[in-house]
């Protein structure tokens, strides 16, 4: 089996006067557990070995002793380990996440980067090679592999910001191109393709990430046409195909041709291309905080961001950028020859403000020439969209539905719960204009009939299934998906099929709502899914009413439009789930419906518009269903109300776990079926006359409450 070299950056960099930074060395054969770690020292510099230094000591790496240190040279040629060192094994982190794990998101910035690449540009004479952060720590078990090609600076860390999140989802390596080296593109065509064989043969069954920066889009792209056979999924930060279309591309005689007085200053001017300095020095600035905190943090950031921009000099000196620019070229061209060979699975992540390549263009152009790619376009990002400040790519790769373990993507297997920095980027920013004027007051049933608020009567442990009334446009779903996320319990919402389907994708490229939903637990409702989730003792959201009830005509606030026959309750028996009957009301106190469905069918061209996205739609039941079965997609006409307030009441759970007979007697199923109906009507006639008793429905109340006293969760409301 082929070993691979490859050299892990410590978390943090000592950079006092008197101790240097260091970084360690893993020797690991590809496709195997066994992994060495060597200290930096004995890394081979311009094929000459510190192995004799490091022997006065009789230290290898963190007090360990020298093993077989005259057999450790590094092979010029391939760049491989000829030696065996002593092993160290990491820790095994491999269990499953809880809900709002810590994924890091935020905590670097590109001063890390610049910081730790000062520590990795220093000649030492090897030729490109593979290196695994040490902050990625140990992936979950079965987790892919994902190797991170860069762009022209070649140093590897484009991931830095996101290294402890992809971390705990795939095994990373990254890509390291030494600055002076001159390796010709199929010569680093080559590298990377005998990787990624070689981890295919070590698991064949489980795909290969290649995440593809700018120039490493080009190669992903080449090693993808090269190897149709072998499960790819690609992911292109601003590929550089469209180099030719570039503004770089009349510089390069330019460059040539300058003096060698002003070579130094070409590296600083070609960052202003790179990306958006207020972006990068946005990182890690939360958005709840007040104005003032947040200019101050940002002249923090952009102070000690900006003088290192000069180090860029030193990162891509002017003749290697000479180089890189040549080695762009051939890569473009090689990678747009083989386009139509391409079967791999590809996400464009495209930006609106690249001012060194036409990206937003580009990504339409691909979407257009490879057989299944998707694009993701981020309008206020620059060249070095990886680098500022937005959203983590693991978020990104979750909410496309590009993340899995295996050959087919399973909502259920794969599914990675969302993780701190996805709660705060869904309900601080997306949903944090919405959040506060509805106020969502939650309250629960505790077994003996009390009715309490939070969530405290609601079971902790699955399988648990929460079926219940589902409000127009579905408002309800972002305030109640929050509160069991500030609980640590993770909701498995049961969507129309619509939402994951590519004509929905069509009418906008951008990272949108959609996305999110699945970021948070979104599943297709199929009779397969529920099975599988409740298998696997999740709590599990289903509307009944479906898009029915959440498109719902007027006159039909707070009507609950179930189908007649039970649809969930064997299927609950099945595996002894509780289900747990809910309501919520406060629709009409936020917006009033003023054209619905009928009313739009009356408006010429509109209706046109509506049967041609209806045409194709995917129906979730036959007409022997009923009223329920008409679920005609489209948006209603609304006109927004001063805010009121969202109330929800979960039920007492209803227990299954020993009702075997439900399985067999269709009538005592139906039977516990309007139970759970009745429950929910129950609840919402409860909720709808105890807002009457609420002191803090207005949403005038609620400012002055809060002005005063406490933040917008904890505003009181009536007393059940």
């Amino acid at each position: 089996m082929a070993s691979v070299f490859s050299f892990q950056l410590s978390p943090y960099f000592l950079t006092n006067s008197v101790i240097k930074g260091q970084f360690r060395v893993r020797v690991q054969n590809v496709g195997s557990r066994e992994s060495k770690v060597l200290s930096s020292d004995s890394i081979a510099v311009n094929k000459t070995s510190f192995i004799d230094q490091k022997k006065k000591n009789g230290v290898l790496y963190d007090g360990g002793t020298l093993v077989e240190e005259e057999r450790a040279l590094i092979n010029g040629e391939n760049g491989r380990l000829g030696s065996v060192a002593q092993n160290k094994r990491m820790k095994d982190v491999s269990k499953d996440l809880e809900a709002l794990w810590d994924d890091g998101y935020g905590t670097k910035t590109v001063k890390d980067y610049l910081d730790v690449a000062k520590e990795m540009i220093r000649p030492d004479g090897g030729p490109p090679r593979w290196f695994c952060p040490l902050e990625c720590g140990q992936p979950r078990k079965n987790s892919p592999t994902l190797l991170f090609l860069p762009g022209m600076d070649g140093v590897g860390l484009g991931l830095i910001l996101h290294h402890e999140a992809l971390g705990k989802a795939f095994e990373v390596w990254c890509l390291h191109i030494p600055v002076y080296d001159r390796t010709p593109f199929e010569g680093l065509l080559k590298f990377v393709e005998e990787t990624v064989r070689t981890k295919h043969a070590a698991s064949p069954n489980r795909p290969i990430y290649l995440v593809g920066d700018s120039f490493g889009g080009c190669l992903a792209l080449a090693v993808a046409a090269r190897n149709p056979k072998i499960d790819l999924v690609l992911i292109l930060a601003n590929p550089a195909t469209s180099f030719d279309r570039s503004q770089l591309q009349p510089l390069l005689p330019i460059l040539e041709a300058l003096p060698d007085g002003l070579h130094n200053t070409v590296p600083y001017l070609f960052s202003l291309f790179m990306g958006d300095p207020l972006k990068m020095a946005t990182i890690g600035i939360e958005n709840r905080l007040p104005p003032k905190s947040k200019i101050k943090k940002l002249f923090g950031n952009l102070t000690a961001f900006l003088p290192l921009l000069s180090g860029l000099a030193d990162i891509i000196p002017t003749e290697t950028l000479l180089w890189k620019l040549k080695l762009l070229n051939s890569a473009a061209a090689y990678a747009n020859s083989c386009l139509h060979a391409i079967k791999a699975e590809v996400l464009v992540l495209a930006s609106g403000k690249d001012y060194m390549l036409p990206s937003a263009d580009e990504a339409k152009r691909l979407k257009s020439s490879l057989q299944n790619c998707k694009v993701r376009l981020f309008k206020d990002h620059g060249h070095t969209i990886l680098l500022e400040v937005g959203i983590s790519l693991l978020t990104i790769v979750k909410g496309t539905c590009k993340y899995r373990c295996s050959r087919r993507f399973d909502f259920v297997s794969d599914f990675v719960p969302p993780s701190m920095s996805e709660f705060k980027y869904a309900f601080d920013e997306v949903h944090g204009l919405f959040r506060a004027p509805p106020a969502g007051a939650m309250f629960s049933t505790l077994d003996d009939g009390r009715i309490v608020r939070g969530l405290v009567g609601v079971p902790k442990e699955g399988p648990v299934l929460f079926v219940g009334y589902h409000m127009l446009m579905g408002f309800e779903l972002f305030p109640l998906v929050e509160e069991f996320l500030r609980e640590k319990i993770v909701v498995r919402g049961l969507a129309h099929p619509v939402i994951f389907t590519d004509p929905l994708e069509c009418l906008t490229s951008e990272f949108s709502v959609q996305d999110l939903q699945k970021v948070l637990g979104a599943v297709p409702v199929t009779a397969s899914n529920i099975f599988r989730l409740l298998s696997t003792k999740s709590h599990v959201l289903l509307y009944p009413g479906g898009a029915r009830e959440a498109l719902h005509y007027k006159g039909e606030e707070h009507k609950l439009c179930w189908p007649k026959r039970q649809e969930f309750v064997r299927m609950a028996a099945r595996f002894g789930a509780a289900i747990v009957p809910f309501g919520t009301v406060g629709e009409d106190d936020i917006a009033e419906l003023v054209l619905d469905y009928n009313d739009l069918m009356q408006i010429p061209f509109v209706n046109d518009f509506l049967r041609e996205i209806n045409r194709n739609d995917m129906k979730l039941r036959d007409e022997s269903e009923g009223e329920v079965a008409n679920q005609e997609l489209f948006i209603p006409g609304l006109l927004p109300k001063v805010p009121g307030r969202f109330y929800f009441l979960f039920g007492k759970p209803i227990e299954t776990k020993g009702k075997e007979e439900l399985l067999k007697d269709r009538d005592y199923a139906n039977e516990l079926y309007l139970q759970v109906k009745s429950e929910v009507e129950h609840i919402m006639d409860y909720l709808l006359k105890k807002r009457e008793e609420d002191p803090y429905r207005s949403i005038i109340d609620r400012t002055l409450y809060h002005a005063i006293y406490h933040p917008w969760q904890d505003v009181p409301a009536f007393d059940p």
